[in-house]
């Protein structure tokens, strides 16, 4: 299997395991969004608590260029780390939210 296939599967356990994670009050919904063809995976969060409305992203990942971009990080459970523990090489892994001067002080790939 080559390298942005494995990098594929192990994403998608990753948000099929996160989308798992039920909010513990409201009415909400956690929905997968797994886009294969344009490498596009999220966890979404919709629908209500109480009278507020929820609708917004819980993770956010890309695969760009050969590395996997971690676009954001709304859980307790840092993304980050669940990508090394399945084998995810650091210097394959973006953190997205930071800008790239920050970037560039982490262990991690600029860009």
């Amino acid at each position: 299997m080559d390298q942005l296939e494995s990098d594929r599967q192990i994403i998608r356990r990753l948000v099929e395991d996160y989308a798992r994670v039920k909010p513990s009050h409201g009415q909400i919904e956690t929905e997968a969004v797994i886009d294969v063809d344009k490498d596009h995976y999220e966890v979404m969060h919709i629908g209500w608590d109480g009278v507020r409305r929820v609708h917004g992203s819980v993770v956010h990942l890309d695969i760009i260029a050969g590395k996997i971009w971690i676009q954001y990080d709304g859980t307790s459970r840092p993304v980050a780390d669940e990508l090394i523990a399945a084998g995810v090489p650091r210097e394959d892994i973006v953190l997205g939210f930071h800008s790239a001067d920050v970037r560039r002080l982490t262990d991690f790939a600029v860009g």
